[in-house]
């Protein structure tokens, strides 16, 4: 499905909030369908999880949620919402720089609504990210 690589929805940012960095406060979402993506960790198509650090783990995750996206007509832009799931926010931080690489090459410099929720584990005990969005192809 060719659609040109415009933004589809409109990033709000109100001044009466603070800036944000990595995300969009609202994203305002014109008609068109829904996608809801289930959870994505670093698993492969094989079921097994790809080791390694939670940025390595991010980049796997990140790839599948757009594996999952293109097998519903929808691309990265499409994303309205993007919900990150981590076993320890203070290494998310330590690893921001090079989650933000692997985040930029699958999703641009595109950011929609976000929230980064620590969490005690995953269903699989080895992941330590699990991504989780909604799109609405317009």
């Amino acid at each position: 499905m060719d659609r040109p690589l415009t933004r589809p929805h409109e990033i709000r940012n109100p001044e009466s909030l603070p800036r944000p960095s990595g995300f969009s406060h609202a994203v305002i979402a014109h008609g068109g369908r829904t996608v809801y993506l289930a959870g994505q960790t670093a698993q492969r198509a094989d079921g097994s999880l790809v080791p390694g650090s939670m940025a390595e783990q991010f980049d796997v995750a990140a790839g599948n949620v757009v594996l999952a996206l293109d097998g519903a007509g929808a691309r990265p832009h499409d994303l309205v919402s993007l919900q990150i799931f981590v076993t320890d926010v203070a290494e998310y931080q330590r690893l921001s720089k090079e989650i933000g690489v692997a985040y930029r090459r699958h999703f641009g410099d595109y950011y929609p609504a976000m929230a980064l929720v620590e969490v005690r584990r995953l269903f699989d005990p080895k992941a330590t990210v699990e991504l989780m969005g909604v799109a609405v192809i317009a």
